[in-house]
């Protein structure tokens, strides 16, 4: 059975107890608030849930991550950042990249950003540990990522595009402030198709962990708190 987790005390299974179908399911109930999450994120779990069901957590093996320095840049993506007409900065529009990104997924196959999780994301974000990343043509807001960050780690969550090569052209951004920073590691979650095809790959969630313990606790973080440079033509 399915361990149900009261608000308080935050406390969760062990990682290995997570079943194997569905891949990762590890825990429902807690909470969203600040504490649970920042809690999570640091034991390698995330919640992803929708409407109609209580908060899930979940910690999947194997893991899909992409280290920055790993990130492909095809000719065709390449040229679209020299000619597209982009440009990118962070953590100026958190709330519209979130709005985004669940009118995107809900739009394609039904969203798991509901409002609880929009509320509980931007409250992270006025506490600093969740940041966007946002990609503009002409004072328009185009496509973006949001995610949260601890040390070395940025825990990748979602993103979207309104032009072609948006989404990718904010994970190039990213990908150039953490190298920028103290590198680190980007936590792409479950694996896609569309992430391995720019660099992510798979490891088992054992390694993540590993991974995990060495970077969520390094003392300089890979995501710095943006400033007059963070915004890129």
């Amino acid at each position: 059975m399915l361990p149900w987790l009261p608000p308080t005390p935050i406390r969760f299974p062990p990682i290995d107890t997570a079943l194997d179908d569905p891949d990762g399911l590890l825990a429902a109930g807690g909470a969203l608030t600040p504490a649970w999450l920042l809690a999570a994120y640091r034991r390698g779990i995330f919640p992803w849930y929708s409407d109609d069901q209580p908060i899930l957590w979940w910690s999947p093996d194997p893991r899909m991550v992409l280290f920055p320095g790993e990130l492909k840049v095809r000719r065709s993506l390449a040229k679209r950042l020299r000619n597209g007409g982009f440009s990118t900065s962070i953590d100026h529009a958190f709330a519209a990249v979130i709005e985004a990104c669940a009118e995107s997924r809900a739009a394609h196959e039904g969203t798991w950003i509901t409002a609880e999780m929009r509320h509980a994301y931007q409250a992270l974000h006025r506490l600093g540990h969740a940041h966007s990343v946002e990609v503009w043509r002409g004072g328009e807001l185009v496509g973006g990522l949001y995610g949260v960050a601890i040390g070395r780690m940025f825990f990748g969550e979602s993103m979207f595009s309104r032009e072609r090569d948006a989404s990718k052209v904010a994970l190039v951004a990213l990908a150039k402030h953490l190298e920028a920073g103290a590198g680190g590691l980007i936590d792409c979650q479950m694996h896609t198709a569309h992430l391995a095809s720019l660099g992510a790959r798979d490891i088992a969630r054992s390694r993540f962990l590993d991974y995990l313990e060495q970077y969520a606790q390094a003392a300089e973080p890979a995501f710095h708190p943006p400033g007059e440079g963070d915004s890129e033509q």
